[in-house]
């Protein structure tokens, strides 16, 4: 994600992509959103009420996409009111805590959610998140990997507090979509898709654009590899440390 500072002086984008951030309270859902959004550890973060909003515009290949970013509630007494925002999102970070099983455990509802009201070519990355507390760690790299490729999700490790690895998740949901559309298998004018063209607009992506994983910077966790799905084809208290 090259040259944010020069793409947040300009309005121009290619793209809009409608993101959701979801999974159980306080798994660092919004630390990792605010590490992302300003590069920066947020130090005092309470749980999120409802929904949160950001956008963030990025660079991917020579295209400018513009992120919509709908940072959700985990509590069980917002669902009702979360899950509305679901709707027409093409990509969803689903993030769990991996020094906390009871996070990970619920994931399959989280996901059933998100598929049933999102856009229907949803994109998910699987993230779990804390991964500056290895010691603590309840959830392993190997279980998440297989969990992530038997429901379809890419995967990835992260922390908000370091930003290991803050910036990837966004940008492989963001490059999936991209390669769906180059290669016409989503159509950015479908109703309910969570796309859409933005101010230059564009209307098809030319034959010259191509998308490239490798360019994509990723840090693994010590012993572990980063396992993508298909690659796209295969000590603080609190809820964000």
């Amino acid at each position: 994600m090259d040259d944010d500072s020069t793409l947040e002086m300009s309005a121009a984008y290619d793209f809009l992509l409608k993101f959701i951030i979801i999974g159980e309270a306080g798994t660092g859902k919004s630390c990792l959103l605010h590490h992302f959004i300003n590069n920066q550890f947020k130090e005092h973060s309470a749980h999120t009420i409802g929904v949160e909003f950001s956008s963030r515009l990025v660079k991917l290949g020579n295209k400018s996409v513009k992120l919509q970013l709908w940072d959700t509630a985990g509590q069980e007494r917002f669902r009702s009111v979360t899950r509305s925002y679901y709707r027409g999102a093409a990509g969803a970070i689903l993030v769990y805590d991996i020094t906390k099983r009871s996070t990970f455990e619920p994931l399959a509802r989280w996901l059933t959610d998100a598929r049933a009201l999102a856009s229907s070519d949803l994109v998910v990355v699987l993230v779990g998140n804390k991964l500056d507390r290895e010691e603590e760690r309840e959830v392993g790299y190997l279980e998440a990997s297989r969990w992530a490729s038997e429901n379809g999700c890419m995967f990835l490790e992260t922390s908000s507090l370091t930003g290991e690895n803050v910036e990837s998740p966004f940008a492989l949901a963001a490059r999936s979509i991209l390669l769906s559309i180059e290669s016409g298998r989503l159509d950015p004018e479908k109703a309910g898709s969570g796309i859409s063209y933005g101010d230059r607009a564009l209307r098809r992506v030319g034959s010259g654009s191509r998308f490239s994983f490798a360019d994509v910077e990723t840090r693994r966790p010590k012993n572990t590899a980063l396992r993508l799905k298909d690659a796209v084809g295969e000590k603080l208290d609190g809820c964000c440390s």
